[in-house]
């Protein structure tokens, strides 16, 4: 009876729980489809489903539609992620699996720059971008992607790839293969749980981000969604909340979906540190 008892007060704290997190999207939900009247009303679901708030957010931008600002966000982050995970394979691979001069005092600054606030290095980032003539485009949010600036990625990578045993690397020597063969041959193909975990966390992160995209980003026509969400926010005019809320929830959706599918792969990049 005591186990029963456990077992209900334990499933009951975790659907209490997940209520909990799951209230902010039901209340983002709700308010996309109110009237923008009815938006300081405390029903969740307004009696009145407007469903017009999807077709007028799609295009409340003038002069643009959300189908350009979905495409920009694609196509950073899309670039963002293919840079990180090419990038940070490589040399992840270089500090578990290749021998070199102060291997480890590298690699220990790489981690102490885990530490650093992001605030420490956005003017002098900013210096550097304007002096290359790349503010205005996309160029500073995609190219450091390329150049493994997120030790947390190598990070990971370099652990999974420690896990893997050595001797799949000798068998490969004796077969004839080179190190980049190693690399892209044997040790990288076995990394997929951990390179799709870094490629979750690249995409969600940059589709996320508001701060680089609003400092480098000048052009209406190059903005991406969360720049596009605040369009809405006019001073000289009322805000429009029931379309705002509605490309909010199409907003979340690309990640969504990601997460989705990519859960299994996710869920092994973190659990585990190599193979068995």
């Amino acid at each position: 009876m005591n186990t029963i008892l456990k077992l209900a007060a334990r499933y009951i704290v975790l659907a209490a729980g997940s209520l909990l997190m799951i209230y902010p999207i039901l209340w983002l939900l709700g308010s996309s489809l109110k009237p923008n009247e009815q938006m300081t009303s405390s029903q969740l679901f307004s009696s009145e489903l407007r469903w017009e708030n999807f077709v007028e957010g799609w295009s409340a931008i003038p002069g643009f539609t959300f189908g350009q600002f979905f495409s920009n966000s694609f196509l950073v982050a899309g670039l963002s992620v293919v840079g990180t995970v090419l990038s940070s394979a490589i040399v992840a691979f270089g500090f578990a699996r290749i021998q070199f001069p102060l291997k480890n005092l590298w690699f220990a600054i790489l981690m102490l720059t885990l530490m650093l606030p992001t605030q420490v290095t956005l003017v002098p980032q900013y210096i550097l971008f304007k002096s290359f003539d790349w503010v205005g485009t996309a160029l500073p949010i995609i190219v450091p992607h390329f150049l493994a600036v997120s030790p947390f990625f190598v990070f990971l990578i370099v652990q999974f790839i420690r896990g893997i045993p050595r001797d799949l690397d000798e068998s490969a020597k004796i077969d004839g293969c080179s190190m980049p063969g190693i690399a892209f041959r044997v040790i990288l193909p076995l990394c997929v749980p951990a390179l799709v975990t870094a490629a979750l966390f690249c995409f969600i992160w940059t589709w996320d981000d508001f701060l680089a995209q609003m400092l480098y980003l000048t052009d209406t026509a190059k903005y991406t969604v969360p720049l596009a969400l605040r369009l809405f926010l006019d001073n000289s005019s009322a805000v429009t909340w029931g379309p705002m809320y509605a490309m909010a929830v199409l907003a979340i959706v690309p990640s969504f979906l990601l997460f989705a599918f990519a859960q299994k792969y996710f869920v092994e990049g973190i659990a585990t540190t190599g193979i068995k």
